[in-house]
């Protein structure tokens, strides 16, 4: 493990901002991550562990060390007639591993190909795309704790999975370094298409691809994904800048009465079925933010939850235009946004 100190951040996220790290690492195994931890010269430094650096924002310089998580390596766990067990290191780029999946005809997560980030970012997260999230696949992931060291096993229910949001964001965030994630992956044909957006490009391609399966999903995400999200290398961003809020049903009733056309959604881990989901996108672009640019931070001109780097927007522009674009939503519809983004 090689420690490098005063390290610009700016190719180490997505957003390319230029901020600095007293000290920089990249982990490349379980021991070397071990070996950080236990490390007195570090020892009450904090630390950032980060992947692909697609889901941060950073406002500041970094005072301890960013360590870079670049355990790698795809390999076959278990399988059975029906399903097939795929364990994935935790810096694993996520779409090669949804393209390993389909290559090899392992249904579960071709509707999540094309999001930026890691494998192991993905339950912390718990990324989701087009009517999947990648809980619905998760057998089990290991983790080692920051504070003994030690390499835990966590199963779903443990890991308390929610609409963008794991154990790992709240009670036990900077207490375990996920390095390696299993899925469990369906071998027989099992397809999500309900979403609209997926639904409507299936239909309109159906001279290019006759027949349903799942690279044609995988191609329709990717196709979708392009045409709406902005390339980081023209646009610095970290995609949804928002997550959907969830409203009671009541409220959704009210809103219905003056804004008929507004999009609201099941909110599936909810089966109470007392809150829905919004359109955190239409909301913004209600308040007349989408395509807005204040200085060199913008909002995405084809997606409103898309906040964007036009070149030279530092952390702090970034931020300010957040708070005015939530400030607006709170206004008009009473409701507060959360950031999807981990702000450092």
């Amino acid at each position: 493990m090689e420690m490098r100190s005063h390290i610009s951040l700016k190719a180490f996220h997505t957003f390319g901002i230029e901020k600095y790290a007293r000290y920089f690492t990249e982990i490349h195994s379980i021991d070397e991550l071990r070996g950080l931890l236990s490390d007195h010269a570090y020892r009450g430094v904090p630390k950032i562990f980060i992947g692909q650096g697609s889901n941060i924002l950073f406002t500041r310089d970094v005072d301890g060390v960013v360590a870079k998580i670049a355990i790698h390596g795809i390999e076959k766990r278990d399988e059975t007639d029906d399903y097939v067990w795929i364990r994935a290191g935790a810096g694993v780029i996520w779409d090669d591993l949804a393209r390993y999946c389909v290559e090899r005809g392992y249904y579960g997560i071709e509707n999540l190909s094309l999001i930026p980030g890691t494998v192991g970012a993905a339950p912390i997260q718990n990324i989701g795309a087009y009517g999947v999230e990648v809980a619905d696949s998760v057998a089990d992931l290991d983790a080692v704790s920051t504070d003994d060291y030690q390499v835990r096993r966590f199963f779903p229910d443990e890991c308390r999975f929610g609409y963008r949001h794991s154990i790992f964001k709240d009670d036990l965030k900077g207490k375990y370094v996920i390095v390696n994630v299993t899925l469990k992956l369906d071998k027989r044909p099992t397809f999500q298409t309900q979403y609209h957006a997926l639904r409507r490009w299936i239909d309109g391609n159906t001279a290019r691809y006759p027949s349903l399966n799942m690279k044609t999903i995988r191609q329709a995400v990717t196709e979708i994904r392009q045409d709406k999200l902005p390339d980081p290398a023209r646009f610095g961003n970290a995609g949804s800048f928002f997550k959907n809020p969830q409203i009671s049903t009541e409220k959704s009733r009210q809103l219905l009465v003056d804004y008929p056309q507004i999009p609201l959604y099941t909110a599936s881990e909810n089966t109470s079925g007392n809150t829905v989901k919004v359109a955190a996108g239409w909301l913004i672009e209600q308040c007349g933010w989408k395509g807005k640019r204040v200085g060199d931070a913008g909002v995405y001109e084809k997606q409103a939850l898309v906040l964007i780097n036009h070149g030279r927007a530092n952390g702090a522009d970034i931020m300010a235009l957040a708070e005015q674009i939530r400030a607006s939503v709170k206004e008009k519809f009473a409701i507060r946004l959360e950031f999807e983004v981990d702000i450092q």
